[in-house]
């Protein structure tokens, strides 16, 4: 069954779910004085391993988090189960704003699609407070790779099922669902391997034991810049300002085609709203910081920010969204 491709932008969501978002009053100083938050360690989990990503991001964030308010922000990372696992002990946490996690597509607006018994609801159980950025996909093969663009894999894999390997961190992840479209789009076949977390990933790749892989930028950016990995194809609906001679696979004939991964902060929900509107202004000065911005931009993200009620906004389109696309692509985990 086909499955098909969106076409809107992630930032012409962004803006729709900004026109449909609620502004909510903002506590007083009063109110947040009151609270005295924080007062001891905020807990920042990671659902993946160290290295990833979503890691990078979420040090990043939390370093300018301790620095500019003097809080002591700990990176917690709690890989498992495509992430489930560190989403899942963040929303069974006490709602006080001492348990966060660095969310994502994947395990916020995939998952619940692609798993029948998800531990947790990602708009019941979670309190959107800020998203942090966004990331297209990337095809990768070895430096030595024979093959230069993704119309050399569609070529060298036509009626030729599982010719080829395509590794990605993790079934169902953006990664895994946007290597599927890229298939179904070009009309091939790969055989999958699914990673655990990048770091293994990176040493089979460069090694030569996997001829591709799907990933975030920012994954990938320290191997392709050292000469060992190679981009063939992004799944933005523009070029990355990090890969300017990477065609996207809308450039390849592939018209139309976007799949991107974004980041964001979320708290158990019930955290007191007072406490949401802390953190979301602090986090939105940490990412207009010129340091923050070039550090995320130089991984291959674009910066986002905004209110917790545009992020809660957009998860609800996303989650739909993402849905239909799990639908088509007959991808599940149980």
């Amino acid at each position: 069954m086909p499955i098909s491709t969106p076409t809107r932008s992630l930032r012409s969501r962004l803006l729709v779910a900004a026109a449909a978002a609620v502004a909510l009053a903002l506590p007083t100083a009063s109110v947040l004085a009151q609270a005295a938050y924080p007062n001891k360690p905020i807990r920042l989990i990671v659902p993946f391993p160290p290295g990833g990503g979503t890691d990078m991001i979420a040090r990043t964030v939390a370093q300018k988090l301790a620095d500019q308010n003097k809080w002591n922000v700990i990176v917690d990372n709690r890989p498992g189960a495509g992430g489930n696992l560190g989403v899942d002990a963040t929303a069974k946490s006490a709602a006080d704003g001492y348990t966060l996690v660095m969310g994502q597509t994947s395990n916020l607006a995939i998952n619940p699609s692609l798993y029948a018994k998800l531990p947790y609801d990602p708009i019941k159980d979670l309190a959107p407070v800020a998203l942090v950025s966004s990331s297209p996909i990337v095809m990768a093969a070895p430096a030595n790779s024979r093959f230069k663009t993704f119309a050399d894999v569609v070529a060298a894999s036509k009626g030729k099922p599982d010719a080829l390997t395509l590794g990605y961190s993790g079934n169902g992840t953006v990664a895994h669902l946007a290597g599927e479209l890229a298939e179904n789009a070009a009309g091939i076949q790969l055989r999958h391997i699914p990673y655990k977390g990048a770091a293994q990933a990176m040493t089979d790749l460069v090694g030569g034991q996997i001829d591709l892989y799907m990933s975030s930028v920012p994954t990938l950016l320290g191997q392709v810049r050292n000469g060992k990995l190679k981009i063939l194809a992004i799944t933005s609906a523009k070029r990355s300002s990090q890969l300017p001679d990477v065609p996207t696979l809308a450039e390849q004939g592939y018209k139309g085609f976007e799949a991107v991964t974004w980041f964001g902060i979320l708290a158990p929900a019930g955290t007191p709203a007072p406490i949401v509107a802390q953190l979301n202004k602090a986090i939105n000065q940490a990412l207009q910081q010129a340091d923050v911005v070039d550090k995320l931009k130089s991984e291959g993200g674009d910066v986002l920010g905004g209110t917790s009620e545009q992020f809660s906004a957009l998860l609800r389109t996303e989650v739909p969204r993402w849905a239909k696309i799990v639908k088509d692509s007959g991808a599940s985990l149980d």
